[in-house]
C-alpha cells in the first residue's frame, strides 16, 4: 500500500548529518539567548523584551524576504493559520514570562519542555508520524538528562511556585502547537520568512499589552550591555535562528526536531557557568550523556538517508 504525498510531505525526512548540526547550532544560540534575557532584565523587564526583539525581528525577516524575493504579501490562504501561529507564538512568551515570577528559572526550564512530547503526541494524530516505544524511551532520557542538569531545587514548594510551573507548562504546550499549526497547515508550502513574520508581528501587540497588564516600564537608558543583549535576541535569535528552525521544520521530522531542543538547557547552563558564573555540578557530565543517548535513540535511522538540506517540498 502507497502512502499518500501529502502524509509523508508533513511527517517529514529523517534528520540527516546537515540538520542535525544546523540543530546542534540552533540549540547553542537559544540557550545563550536564556542568559542575554537574564543580562538585559536590569534594564529592560522581561515582556517587553519579548516586545522589542519581535518587533525588531520582523523588520530583520522583511528585509532577509526583499533581498531573497520572498513575496511576504502575496495571498496564499495562509492567513488564518497564520494569525493563528502568531497568536500562540505570542502567548508562549506571556505565560512563559509570568510563570517565571512565580518559579524558579531551574524549575521553569525542566517544566518547559514538555514541549517536545506534545510535539511527538500531536505528530501522531496531526501528521501520520508515531515514535517506536525505543523512541519515547530515548525522549525520557534525554528530558530526565536535562533535569539532572538543572537540579530541580524541592524544598519550599508552595501554591504560587506550582502555579509558575503550571503556566510554564503551557507555554510548553504553545511552543509545540505553534509547530504543529505550521506543520499540518498551508503554512508548511509557505515561503520560511512568511511564517515566521506571521508569529512575530502578530506577537508584537499581544506581548506589548502583556507588558503594560504587568506594569512593565522603562525606568532609564539601557546600558551597553543591555542594548547588546537585546541585538543578539533580535536580529540573531529572532530574524536568524527562528528562520532557520522555520526552514528546517518544512522539510524534517516535527518530533524528532524537537526532540533535538533537550540541548538547549544544557548550552544554556555551561553559558550560564562561563558568563554568569554560575556552578556546574558533576552531574552535569552524567546528564549530557543522557541527553545524547536519548536523542540517539529518538533519530537512529532505520536506513541510511542522503536527504539534500531543505529539499523542495510538493503536494500532489
Amino acid at each position: 500500500m502507497t502512502k499518500n504525498p501529502t502524509t509523508i510531505t508533513r511527517a517529514g525526512q529523517p534528520l540527516n548529518a546537515t540538520a542535525i548540526m544546523l540543530m546542534l547550532m540552533l540549540c547553542l544560540s537559544w540557550g545563550f539567548n536564556q542568559i542575554s534575557v537574564k543580562l538585559a532584565l536590569p534594564d529592560i523587564p522581561p515582556l517587553t523584551q519579548a516586545a522589542i526583539r519581535s518587533f525588531g525581528g520582523l523588520i530583520v525577516i522583511l528585509l532577509i524576504a526583499r533581498v531573497r524575493g520572498v513575496g511576504i504579501f502575496k495571498r496564499d490562504g495562509t492567513l488564518w493559520p497564520g494569525l493563528f501561529a502568531g497568536a500562540l507564538f505570542g502567548l508562549e512568551f506571556v505565560f512563559i514570562y509570568i510563570g517565571l515570577t512565580f518559579t524558579s528559572a531551574s524549575r521553569a526550564v525542566v517544566f518547559l519542555y514538555v514541549a517536545p512530547f506534545v510535539v511527538a503526541l500531536g505528530s501522531k494524530r496531526y501528521l501520520h508520524e508515531e515514535l517506536s516505544t525505543i523512541q519515547w524511551t530515548g525522549m525520557a532520557l534525554s528530558f530526565a538528562g536535562v533535569a539532572l542538569a538543572i537540579g530541580v531545587p524541592q524544598p519550599f514548594v508552595d501554591a504560587k511556585v506550582i502555579l509558575g510551573d503550571l503556566l510554564i507548562v503551557v507555554g510548553g504546550i504553545l511552543w509545540a502547537a505553534t509547530t504543529l499549526v505550521v506543520k499540518s497547515t498551508r503554512l508548511l508550502q509557505a515561503p520560511a520568512e512568511k511564517t515566521l513574520a506571521y508569529q512575530v508581528a502578530t506577537s508584537v501587540p499581544i506581548l506589548a499589552i502583556g507588558a503594560l497588564l504587568t506594569g512593565e516600564k522603562l525606568t532609564h537608558m539601557p546600558g551597553t550591555v543591555a542594548t547588546v543583549s537585546m541585538i543578539y535576541q533580535t536580529v540573531w535569535v529572532v530574524g536568524i535562528t527562528f528562520l532557520i528552525w522555520f526552514f528546517l521544520i518544512r522539510s524534517y521530522s516535527a518530533s524528532k526536531l524537537s526532540s533535538f531542543t533537550f540541548m538547549t538547557p544544557l548550552f544554556g547552563v555551561i553559558g550560564g557557568y562561563f558568563i554568569m558564573h554560575d556552578s556546574l555540578s558533576f552531574a552535569f557530565g552524567g546528564a549530557a550523556l543522557l541527553v545524547m543517548a536519548g536523542l540517539y535513540l529518538v533519530n537512529r535511522p532505520k536506513e541510511a538517508a542522503g536527504d539534500p538540506l531543505l529539499p523542495p517540498v510538493t503536494k500532489t
